[in-house]
């Protein structure tokens, strides 16, 4: 394959790379940011044990595919993220700084019993502010990031939209809904029993956002709603909105049937569907409206270099993250699992 074919393969290889590292972030990281989220709700003592208990062997290592989706960012689109970066700082230093609250509160919620409200407080509050970041730092990118050159031609405050406070608002309920639907599925007795209640309540809410931010995205560019209702296009996109809802009547289902593992399957397939209306919003745009996927991408061979690389570590996460899945599989007490 000659330099040119790589030139035009290699940029949408590695948006699919990304893509997938996000979306794993998301299905992986949002049900223990959800947890955090709920946390208040939960009963001091075994109902909030045994949530953390629930999360503890699999937390920390769902952030790699954060990691994985920033770097490869910077290593595959070096333009995009020099000028996505200036845009959204403020959020994406929200998020970082929430997620490493989030963390000491975490451990030190164990080791240090005698300040255990404070640090329960805080767990919820790094959970909140890092999910509330992501959702508006979204936001802001789907509603589009001036562009003067090859920088950011915004201001500091340029994130900050209604929009983007709409977008912050769903993926704080979604993330909510998956830590409730974790939960069911996890735990027993009392905090299962809340946490179905909690899950008809944030199913609820979720379905709302999602069809709120779906009705407000083909009004921010013009190449949105072509994409999403120009002919034949319309025919393919069209069954999103059906898909979510079926899934939704199915979610709901769930619950009502007493199902356990279904419930949080189905939340997973509500997000799955977002994140593909969300790529068919902006693709191949890569700073949407501004810079498409091939003119920001690094040159191909170091596309190349790194894709080897990715082919090899992307198979050693997904093999160590589903061993610790399996291993610390079925239910959770407040002791830990049985």
């Amino acid at each position: 394959m000659t330099a040119m074919g790589y030139a035009l393969d290699l940029p949408t290889v590695w948006a699919l790379v990304i893509a997938f590292a996000v979306f794993a972030y998301v299905v992986m990281d949002g049900f223990d940011l959800g947890i955090g989220i709920l946390f208040p709700s939960l009963k001091p003592g075994e109902e909030r044990d045994a949530a953390m208990n629930s999360v503890a062997p699999v937390w920390d290592g769902n952030e790699t595919w954060l990691v994985l989706g920033g770097g490869g960012l910077f290593a595959a689109f070096p333009l995009a993220y020099a000028i996505v970066m200036p845009a959204l700082y403020a959020p994406i230093v929200a998020m970082l700084l929430g997620l490493v609250f989030r963390g000491v509160a975490f451990e030190f919620r164990w080791r240090d019993p005698g300040h255990r409200p404070f640090w329960d407080i805080a767990f919820c509050a790094g959970s909140l502010v890092a999910t509330f970041a992501q959702g508006v730092a979204l936001g802001a990118l789907l509603q589009g990031i001036p562009v003067a050159g090859r920088a950011y031609g915004g201001g500091w405050f340029d994130w900050l939209t209604p929009f983007s406070l709409l977008s912050g608002l769903g993926l704080t309920t979604g993330y909510a809904l998956l830590g409730a639907t974790w939960l069911v599925m996890k735990t027993e007795g009392s905090a299962q029993a809340h946490a179905r209640r909690m899950a008809k309540h944030l199913g609820r809410a979720t379905v709302a956002a999602i069809a709120l931010v779906s009705a407000a995205t083909p009004f921010l560019d013009g190449a949105y709603a072509a994409r999403w209702f120009a002919f034949p296009n319309v025919l393919l996109t069209a069954q999103v909105p059906l898909l979510v809802t079926i899934g939704s009547v199915l979610f709901f289902s769930s619950l009502a049937a007493g199902a356990e593992r279904r419930p949080f399957l189905l939340a997973l397939a509500l997000f799955g569907l977002s994140f593909v209306g969300l790529g068919i919003s902006i693709f191949p745009d890569v700073v949407p409206g501004a810079m498409t996927i091939w003119q920001a991408a690094a040159p191909p061979a170091s596309q190349l270099f790194m894709l080897v690389g990715a082919a090899v570590l992307i198979p050693v996460i997904l093999a160590y993250t589903a061993y610790a899945y399996w291993v610390f599989r079925g239910k959770v007490g407040a002791e830990g699992y049985h």
